[in-house]
C-alpha cells in the first residue's frame, strides 16, 4: 500500500548543529582550578517523517527538514594536578535539551493516526537535567619519584596506579500511556497520558574503576643503532563496580523496567481466562516481559595488556 509506505527523499539537505559556548577560568592554586562554562547549541535541518497531503496524486509520507531543537546547559568544572600521587577532576552540569523530534520517525504515530504536521517542542530523549562525574587517579611513579611501600628492598607499586571514574545522572525521559499495552504480544495501542517525554525514569549510578601498571621494555638493536625503549601496560578494568542497577527503559503504563500492567489489570482477565493454559500463559508471558534489556550491564571484570611502542 503506496499511501502507507514512507517515501525516499533525495533532496535532503545536511543537517547542522551551531554551539556557542563561554567559559571562565579561575587558578585556586598552584594545582586546582576552577572552570564555569556556559554553552547553547542550536540543532537545524533535523530530519522528520512528514505527511504530504494529495500530492502523489494521494496523500504519501516521506521525511524532510523540519525538525529542530536547542540545547543549553551550564557546567562547572574542578581540577587538581598531580599533587604527590593524585590526580582529580570533578564536574557538575545542568542541561536542558528540548526540540521538535528526538529521531526522524518520533511523530510517525501521529501521522498514522491523521493528525497534521505538528511541530511542538517537548524534551528530547537525550535531555538530562543533572550529571555529576568524578575522576580520582591514585599512582605511584618511578625511580627517585617513587614514595609507595618497600618491601624487601623491592618497590613493588612502582609505576602503579587505581583509577575511578563515577557518574550519577537523572533520568531521561520518556512518554507514559494511560492503556496498558501488551508487550508479551505486540498488541493494543498507547495513548499518551500527560505530555510528550513529560515523565522521567530513576536516576543512574555507576563507577569503574581500572588498576594498572606499567613495565618498560627495551629492544636492542644492532650495534651503532639506538634501543628502542617500548611499555607494556598490564590493567584491571572493573566496569560496574559496586553491581548497581541500571534501569535503562521502563513499560509506559506501569513505569516498571519488569511489569507491563497486563496480567494485573481488571480489564484483560477474560481474556487471560480464555487461553488454553491460563497459569502457563501468566508464567510464560511474565517471562517474557522480564526482559534485561531494561537493565544495563552488570559489574564486569576485565583483564588486560595494551602494548605502546
Amino acid at each position: 500500500n503506496t499511501t502507507n509506505a514512507i517515501l525516499n527523499h533525495p533532496n535532503l539537505k545536511p543537517t547542522k548543529t551551531i554551539d556557542y559556548e563561554l567559559g571562565f577560568q579561575q587558578v585556586l592554586s598552584k594545582s586546582s582550578s576552577l572552570k564555569l562554562s556556559a554553552y547553547y547549541k542550536e540543532l537545524r535541518d533535523q530530519i522528520q517523517v512528514r505527511s504530504v497531503a494529495e500530492a502523489w496524486p494521494v496523500t504519501y509520507k516521506t521525511y524532510d527538514n523540519i525538525d529542530f531543537g536547542t540545547v543549553t546547559g551550564f557546567t562547572t568544572t574542578y581540577d587538581l594536578r598531580r599533587t604527590k600521587n593524585v590526580w582529580m577532576r570533578m564536574s557538575y552540569t545542568l542541561q536542558f535539551a528540548k526540540g521538535t523530534g528526538s529521531d526522524p520517525n518520533t511523530t510517525l504515530a501521529l501521522i498514522n493516526a491523521g493528525q497534521p504536521n505538528l511541530r511542538t517542542i517537548f524534551p528530547l530523549n537525550f535531555d538530562q537535567r543533572h550529571h555529576f562525574q568524578g575522576t580520582v587517579d591514585f599512582r605511584y611513579g618511578d625511580g627517585d619519584d617513587y614514595n609507595g611501600p618497600i618491601l624487601f628492598g623491592k618497590k613493588i607499586f612502582q609505576r602503579t596506579g587505581v583509577n575511578f571514574v563515577a557518574d550519577l545522572g537523572s533520568g531521561t525521559p520518556y512518554s507514559r500511556s494511560s492503556n496498558i499495552y501488551n508487550e508479551g504480544e505486540g498488541t493494543g495501542s498507547y495513548a499518551l497520558d500527560g505530555s510528550l517525554n513529560g515523565a522521567n525514569l530513576p536516576w543512574q549510578f555507576n563507577t569503574d574503576m581500572q588498576i594498572d601498571r606499567d613495565i618498560p621494555l627495551t629492544f636492542h638493536k644492532q650495534k651503532g643503532e639506538q634501543a628502542k625503549h617500548t611499555n607494556l601496560n598490564v590493567y584491571l578494568l572493573v566496569t560496574n563496580l559496586f553491581n548497581t542497577e541500571q534501569i535503562t527503559g521502563v513499560y509506559r503504563a506501569t513505569g516498571s523496567p519488569t511489569d507491563d500492567g497486563y496480567l494485573a489489570s481488571s480489564q484483560y482477565q477474560s481474556d487471560i481466562a480464555t487461553k488454553t493454559d491460563p497459569q502457563s500463559y501468566r508464567d510464560l508471558y511474565t517471562l517474557k516481559v522480564q526482559t534485561p534489556y531494561n537493565y544495563g550491564i552488570p559489574r564486569t571484570i576485565r583483564l588486560g595488556v595494551r602494548f605502546d611502542f
